[in-house]
């Protein structure tokens, strides 16, 4: 095996356990706050804790990964993930469940961004879309089967028990990464010349600028789903399971998809599968209201899900194609990081909805900003094709 497909598989299979490890607090930790008595207000400072972090951190992060190597970052990173995961268990309070989502954030921020940043190091040009929609089915898998075994294991064994499977994942994945990833540090395993460059730089690429705009407005819009689905479930009389199984959709749904949608990216018009799929996705957050039982609710949430896996491969080949310009490390840091922001936001926002209009209107202004959003992207790229003096739109072909 050569060592591009080893670093490859080691990374899918790290990612992938870390991911099903998150997964599987996703759909208990709304109802773990609130019996800390967590208000809508202070189930989106928890969840923004995590977001926070990340976004603080991932830009800085990125820059180092470029410069000094990433394997000893991820390495840091998912060990943190293993401790953490233990540390849910003992918090008392919503002041501790706050400050070890916070942790958790840093954590996130030095596995995923700078996995995805090693993989694109290996992306061939054209390729963006199918190669990072193939990595994306470690992230959207490990967290489609998350939720689903975290109700299960939650109604069989309780709730600690998902924190100790989440340990345990994260550890398995730290071993894997400590024995069978080489370092892309210079001088021991070089993959590409990074050129890091100053931060404005990155404000200064249209392509970029688009990305970001684009990926603060969808997380702003949708990211309340995870938090408040969870919170909506007993409205409509499903069980954590059931909670858990809706949720696991979504993200299969886009997990099974990328494949096909990173295929269709390399040869179609990225733009356009960016607003279509958002699109999609926004009028189905719209909806969410109106499903009234657990079946309905599902179709309207994998609606969501394919949405998502349309755009997702569109979206990381336009970073991909940034990053040969600023640096893999640092594309991968800035869209994570505006994303991180509008989760910041998100949680917030849906927070003091919730406790001052009702569950409904979460995703009522979700679906709306998801949408506005998705115009507001397409009308951007239009006028910076235009500057450009072509005919086509950016990135696509």
């Amino acid at each position: 095996m050569n060592t591009a497909k080893r670093i490859y598989n080691v990374l899918f299979i790290s990612v992938f356990a870390t991911m099903l490890g998150l997964g599987i607090v996703s759909p208990l930790l709304p109802i773990y706050a609130e019996n800390l008595g967590a208000t809508g207000i202070w189930l989106g400072i928890i969840f923004s804790a995590f977001a926070l972090s990340r976004s603080v951190f991932m830009p800085i992060i990125g820059r180092i990964s470029d410069r000094r190597g990433r394997k000893w970052i991820i390495l840091i990173g998912m060990l943190a993930y293993a401790v953490l995961s233990l540390a849910y268990i003992i918090v008392e309070s919503v002041y501790s469940l706050t400050a070890v989502r916070f942790a958790h954030g840093l954590a996130s921020a030095m596995v995923v961004p700078i996995a995805m940043a090693y993989v694109a190091d290996f992306s061939e040009k054209g390729k963006e879309g199918s190669h990072m929609g193939n990595f994306s089915i470690s992230m959207f898998l490990g967290m489609g089967v998350g939720p689903l075994l975290g109700g299960i294991l939650n109604d069989t064994f309780g709730l600690d028990s998902v924190f100790y499977v989440m340990a345990a994942l994260s550890a398995f994945a730290t071993l894997l990464v400590g024995i069978s990833l080489p370092e892309t540090k210079r001088g021991k395993f070089t993959v590409s010349e990074e050129r890091t460059v100053p931060l404005r730089e990155i404000f200064r690429l249209p392509v970029m600028r688009g990305v970001m705009v684009f990926s603060f407005i969808s997380a702003l819009g949708r990211g309340g789903l995870m938090v408040f689905i969870p919170v909506f479930g007993p409205f409509i009389a499903i069980s954590p399971t059931e909670v858990g199984i809706v949720l696991s959709a979504n993200t299969f749904l886009m997990a099974l998809l990328q494949v096909p949608a990173g295929k269709i990216t390399d040869s179609g018009n990225k733009i356009a599968l960016i607003v279509v799929g958002s699109a999609i996705a926004a009028l189905a957050i719209a909806i969410v209201p109106f499903s009234g039982s657990f079946l309905p609710l599902l179709v309207i949430t994998s609606l969501v899900g394919i949405g998502g896996a349309i755009q997702q491969p569109a979206i990381m080949a336009l970073t991909v194609d940034a990053g040969r310009t600023i640096g893999m490390g640092t594309s991968m840091g800035a869209y994570n990081t505006v994303f991180g922001i509008g989760m910041i936001i998100a949680p917030l926002m849906g927070g003091v909805f919730m406790d001052y209009i009702g569950i409904d209107a979460v995703f009522y202004a979700s679906g709306a900003i998801s949408l506005f959003g998705t115009l507001i992207f397409a009308a951007m790229m239009q006028r910076s094709a235009r500057r450009a003096g072509r005919g086509d739109t950016p990135g696509s072909g």
